[in-house]
């Protein structure tokens, strides 16, 4: 059940509110941001934005703040710092020092009550906000939009496995995607804080939470987190939007985001934030599809220099019938070998770009460049009996050496879904 909020009267432009630029430092690094606030205000509580994934700026969130300031709040927001983040590096711990760092200026502020300055994060927020709240008593409060319950390297296993399936996509594409190339990234070093585990933060939190999910979110397993955050955080409200995706915006089916926000939002961060309630209440929590599976470290066997070692001895192995003529089952599977290895290492960065929808039209639940990439590495299957049968008679080292690359192809393939169903 959503809580009944009564809506504020929608003010028709920013003139009412106050716009100050501010600067603050952790470490060796100054963000720049902005406090925006309603003009005149004495012992007003006061919020810090923290960013969601990626690349922001403080105008991603101004017509929020804006929003939140005619309530009667303080909002700082602020540039999301660029050096120490990336897509490849970041730290949980340094962005919580961030926001406390903000809302130490935040409680500067000679027209802010110090002890109401609180936090609010966005999906990776979500994890952020709660971090800076159990490391400083000095916050208050914290609100989330979208937040999780499980690790990043779980949440993005789920999103990702949630569009592909929006595409049509079945069969061992899926499951490469979501969860094995996921691993190989996490073990490579290459997808940060993977294994980052809320649960405990949330149980140290002693400051009230107001915890919000859009029901048809498809980033974050809404459901999961709801039960999550009920069972963790000891003093929480906790609210579902019907019919809003991952930033409670409206939507219709959690992929597409239209104008507005969902009915109720921004007026219930503004009460509770004004007027915290002293007792504990969550919606049921929404319904989820199918729920999210851990994205376990990688074994022994699959570490990622070992993977880059097997892909050069295939490349190596396939390459070397390209040299001189061979045996008819050799040459063809040098070639077969050579347009599935490279062939999948083209399909694996469309994928990690767009998240599959640059591989093209679907059939039988595989885009068609996997579904050839399948044809041609059972050809590859084929030719390394052909190459096999042809080594016994020669015993030649061109023949072993292919058909070594051969052998080795087959448990790749498996591993990486090229011969799965």
């Amino acid at each position: 059940m959503i809580l009944a909020v009564t809506a504020l009267a929608p003010p028709v432009s920013a003139a009412d509110v106050t716009n100050d630029e501010v600067s603050f430092r952790n470490g060796g690094v100054t963000l720049h941001g902005t406090v925006v606030a309603p003009p005149g205000g004495t012992k007003l509580p006061g919020l810090v934005m923290v960013h969601g994934s990626g690349a922001h700026s403080r105008d991603d969130y101004r017509d929020q703040a804006e929003a939140f300031a005619r309530q009667g709040i303080a909002t700082l927001i602020y540039d999301k710092r660029t050096e120490g983040y990336s897509q490849f590096e970041r730290s949980y711990a340094t962005l919580a020092d961030d926001a406390l760092a903000a809302v130490s200026a935040l409680r500067k502020r000679s027209d802010v009550d110090p002890a109401r300055v609180g936090v609010w994060g966005l999906s990776e927020g979500g994890w952020v906000a709660p971090l800076a709240a159990s490391r400083s008593p000095d916050v208050a409060f914290v609100v989330t939009l979208g937040a999780n319950g499980v690790e990043p390297a779980r949440q993005q296993s789920w999103a990702v496995e949630n569009q592909l399936r929006r595409l049509g996509m079945t069969g061992s594409i899926v499951p490469m995607a979501s969860s094995t190339m996921l691993r190989q990234l996490a073990g490579g070093g290459v997808f940060p804080e993977p294994h980052y585990d809320p649960v405990p933060v949330l149980k140290s939190l002693r400051q009230p939470v107001l915890g919000l999910w859009g029901a048809k979110d498809v980033l974050t397993p809404p459901g999961e987190a709801v039960r999550i955050f009920r069972d963790s955080v000891a003093h929480h409200t906790l609210r579902v939007f019907p019919d809003a995706q991952h930033q409670l915006r409206r939507t219709t089916d959690g992929f597409d985001k239209l104008p507005g926000y969902a009915p109720g939002y921004l007026e219930l961060v503004g009460s509770w934030v004004q007027h915290p309630p002293g007792a504990s209440t969550a919606d049921a929590p929404p319904p989820q599809d199918r729920q999210s599976t851990a994205v376990t470290p990688l074994s022994w066997y699959e570490p990622a220099w070992l993977q880059l070692a097997v892909l050069v001895l295939l490349l190596v192995a396939f390459g070397s019938g390209l040299i001189r003529r061979i045996a008819r089952p050799a040459r063809w599977l040098s070639v077969t070998g050579l347009l599935a290895v490279l062939g999948f290492l083209v399909v694996d960065v469309v994928i990690q770009l767009s998240t599959g929808k640059g591989l093209g039209p679907v059939v039988a639940g595989r885009p068609l460049p996997w579904l050839a990439l399948q044809l041609v590495s059972l050809g590859a299957v084929a030719a390394t009996i052909g190459t096999a049968v042809a080594w016994w008679r020669t015993r030649g080292f061109r023949l072993g050496l292919l058909l070594a690359g051969g052998v080795l192809f087959v448990p790749w393939a498996v591993y990486w879904g090229l011969l799965g169903v």
